[in-house]
């Protein structure tokens, strides 16, 4: 005779007292659960619809500016601290924590066209339409000091941009052409121009750092190798590029915003074809900048609101607007990966949250766990047809809603046109191009 004894050690299910919770065993036998998957499917809804009620990205505005935000920069080291520059030639200093601006300076007559910190943190430069770079200390001046730069450089041209080496005391600026400096110098180390036209920003790669990226009017977009000091290699698009940004984990990627209303993500080893095309903008993008993860970028744009891009898909994963809000342009996103900061014609600095339903403050550890368990339950079963069109819906406003309506009905008209012309020609002469290379017009090396 057999006996089977039931044997528990009472430490796994008895409460240490009576607050705590109590203890229940699972049996994980997949024979005694027969209904997990509708369980889950269930689950995994409500956690989409929970995510969608809780989506409220919008924390804060700064306002003090008396004049459009043109142009910021983040602290290299602090991550509450965050620079702006406005139309009026004002800059200010931010405390994010507080909210609040801590300093003031009047840097330039006109517009502030461009800024950056030094990559210590201990200073910071700009450049504006009179024609000066100026570099001023981060901290507050003494009591009884004035507010004046440390250097001024005065140049022929009106500088549109500025950018920081990532480890050197070399700063580049563009205008006319792009100019490299050492900070201890009032001549540029070397001058990098191919073409002849008005370049609009600057870039400096944050990995491969004697590497430099620019956009020029003139529809290019030209790479530099700072060692060489002469031009690698440019791509011709449709139309004109205003800015771009390097990806911080992936030393080839970099990212354009363009007039078209699209982004385009290049690896700078084969520019005959982007790597993506980002589309969801109904007007212009005006600014672009990475998450620290690299996974993801921000964009601004002129139809007044941001997105959120993830690098390998064409579509966006959020779009941010308040009804306040006019062309945006420019956006940042902060160093800890949590927030981003957008900038406005209307004088506001914006603050949001880079995940629209994250929760702020600290977790407790079996808030943390269902946050996990919720986030494999939604990516499960995100292609199911419910959660995936409760989790993709959003509310815009009504101008960018009719754009994309218009946008897809033109764009469905071109497909037909060229379907029918190919229908009616010889077959191979039209050919068919894909909505990669549709935009580039050259490569030149």
């Amino acid at each position: 005779m057999r006996v089977k004894v039931l044997s528990r050690n009472p430490d796994d299910y008895v409460r240490e007292t009576k607050l705590d919770l109590q203890r229940v065993p699972r049996n994980y036998d997949p024979v005694l659960h027969p209904f997990e998957v509708p369980r889950e499917y269930v689950r995994a809804l409500n956690a989409t619809k929970l995510e969608r009620v809780f989506a409220k990205p919008f924390l804060s505005s700064l306002d003090g500016h008396r004049d459009g935000v043109n142009c910021m920069a983040k602290h290299p080291k602090s991550l509450s601290t965050v620079l702006s520059g406005a139309c009026d030639g004002e800059v200010k200093i931010w405390n994010l924590t507080k909210r609040q601006c801590i300093r003031t300076i009047q840097a330039h007559e006109g517009f502030v066209r461009g800024m950056c910190a030094r990559f210590c943190g201990t200073s910071f430069f700009t450049v504006g339409d009179d024609k000066t770079v100026k570099q001023w200390k981060m901290e507050s001046p003494e009591y009884g000091e004035e507010e004046e730069p440390i250097h001024t450089i005065l140049g022929k041209t009106v500088y549109t941009g500025i950018d920081h080496h990532w480890k050197e005391p070399v700063f580049a600026t563009c205008g006319h052409q792009v100019d490299i400096w050492d900070e201890q110098r009032t001549s540029p180390k070397c001058s990098l121009t191919w073409g002849f036209d008005s370049i609009s920003s600057v870039k400096f790669n944050p990995i491969e750092t004697y590497l430099l990226g620019s956009c020029a009017s003139d529809r290019n977009i030209v790479l530099y190798d700072m060692r060489k000091s002469t031009p690698l290699k440019k791509v011709i698009l449709n139309m004109r590029t205003n800015t771009l940004c390097w990806n911080p984990m992936e030393a080839f990627i970099f990212t354009a915003a363009n007039e078209d209303y699209n982004l385009y993500t290049f690896d700078m080893r084969y520019l005959e074809s982007p790597v993506m095309v980002h589309m969801d903008h109904v007007s212009a993008v005006l600014d672009v900048d990475y998450s620290p993860t690299g996974k993801e970028f921000v964009s601004a744009s002129f139809d007044k609101s941001i997105r959120i891009f993830p690098v390998d898909k064409g579509h966006s994963r959020e779009v941010y607007h308040t009804k306040r809000m006019q062309h945006v342009i420019t956006v940042k996103w902060t160093s800890d990966n949590k927030y981003i900061l957008c900038g406005s014609d209307e004088m506001n600095i914006r603050l949001w949250k880079a995940n629209a339903s994250e929760k702020l403050g600290v977790l407790a550890p079996r808030e943390k766990a269902a946050m996990n368990y919720n986030q494999k339950l939604k990516e499960k079963f995100q292609f199911h047809p419910q959660i995936r069109r409760i989790a993709q819906h959003r509310h815009l406003p009504k101008s960018i809603y009719c754009q994309i309506k218009e946008q897809r009905i033109m764009r469905e008209a071109r497909r037909r046109k060229e379907l029918n012309r190919r229908k009616h020609s010889k077959p191979g002469s039209v050919p068919f191009v894909s909505e990669r290379k549709k935009h580039i017009v050259a490569v030149v090396k």
